[in-house]
């Protein structure tokens, strides 16, 4: 062989392998789909109605082909539902399957795409139960995939952005959406409509992702992940928790009904500072009595729940949600109940969580 061949062999070897030792670098990432708006088909690209959960994973990934230069990335299924069908089930599935797959070597991140209905529940779940420093990520959509500017495969880009970076690591569980960085605490929906549906009043963002690039600001205020208590590991099933919505004239009716149904926890969803009519704070009152624990949340979507404001939660055995609002409250009495029904130490969970 001439030394010229010889060097032209030589040399595109050493691409190869240059090549090949580049994408054994890239980071393993899992996408976790359960469905959503985010996997939604119409019969037009401008039309408001449309299906959820129509869209498997596996297209959900094709739809971004940019995801192979950033990461080796594979694809489950876990559910393909409306995320106001989103159930214990679900979550205790899918926050197994995490904690499976954040215990493997080969694993460096773990992406969930979700509907945006309910996303703040899950992501406080999963916050609450998962057990792992590596990024987890739920991401979803406003527009549903056939829509015009649908704005899924961006957030799924900027999502897998963020589970690749080792910044992102022991943050506790984020949602990216609309280039930005949220805690699974502290974001609520505000907005039926609007793509800029998310928001963090009171907290701000975690950071800000641009085409994959990604800046962070802050970590979370309170413990998460690995960090907490709880484990669902080897639960089946999830106690019943109901959230009672308060308005005037409200007869307590619903609390009672929520007593005779097998209802193991209670969050009211109060006025103000977690308030309510004089006949819903009996019919809470009997039901803390037997052995129910009750908790004070409020409607007002910012704020501060304190105890004994207005009501005398001391006398009446009731819990104070602090800053978590009624549907987060409800996701944390869930697990809470799975360890006591001591009133005082889920008071002391509500301040920690």
């Amino acid at each position: 062989m001439s030394l010229f061949k010889r060097s032209r062999f030589t040399a595109l070897f050493v691409l190869l392998f240059v090549i090949q030792l580049s994408a054994q670098k890239l980071p393993n990432i899992v996408i976790l789909a359960t469905g959503g708006t985010i996997a939604g088909a119409a019969e037009t690209n401008v039309q408001a109605g449309y299906s959820s959960g129509q869209v498997g994973v596996d297209i959900l990934i094709k739809a971004v082909p940019e995801l192979k230069k950033i990461a080796k990335i594979k694809g489950e299924q876990v559910s393909n539902i409306g995320s106001q069908e989103m159930n214990d089930k679900v979550w205790l599935k899918l926050a197994k399957r995490i904690n499976e797959l954040a215990k493997k070597d080969d694993v460096d991140g773990i992406v969930v795409t979700h509907g945006t209905d309910t996303m703040e529940e899950t992501a406080y779940f999963l916050n609450l139960v998962v057990k792992t420093k590596k990024p987890v990520v739920l991401t979803g959509s406003m527009r549903p995939s056939t829509a015009l500017s649908a704005d899924g495969p961006l957030n799924i880009f900027n999502a897998v952005a963020v589970a690749c970076d080792i910044n992102a690591w022991d943050r506790g569980v984020l949602v990216v959406a609309n280039d930005k960085i949220l805690g699974a605490r502290d974001f609520i929906k505000t907005s039926s409509t609007d793509v800029e549906t998310f928001k963090s009043p009171g907290f701000g963002w975690i950071g800000t992702v641009h085409y994959g690039v990604a800046r962070y600001y802050r970590k979370p205020f309170t413990k998460y992940t690995y960090q907490t208590e709880f484990s669902v590991d080897r639960i089946k099933k999830l106690p019943k928790v109901a959230i009672i919505y308060m308005y005037s004239n409200n007869n307590g009716e619903l609390i009672e009904d929520a007593v005779e149904d097998g209802y193991e926890g209670i969050v009211v969803a109060g006025v103000g500072n977690g308030n309510m009519t004089k006949a819903a704070e009996k019919a809470l009152a009997k039901a803390a009595k037997k052995g129910i624990v009750c908790v004070r949340a409020s409607r007002v979507p910012t704020g501060y729940i304190d105890r004994n404001v207005e009501i005398n939660d001391d006398k009446l055995g009731f819990v104070a949600s602090y800053q978590l609002n009624p549907q987060r409250a409800r996701v944390l009495l869930k697990v809470a109940l799975l360890k006591t029904k001591d009133t005082k130490t889920i008071q002391k969970y509500f301040a920690e969580y």
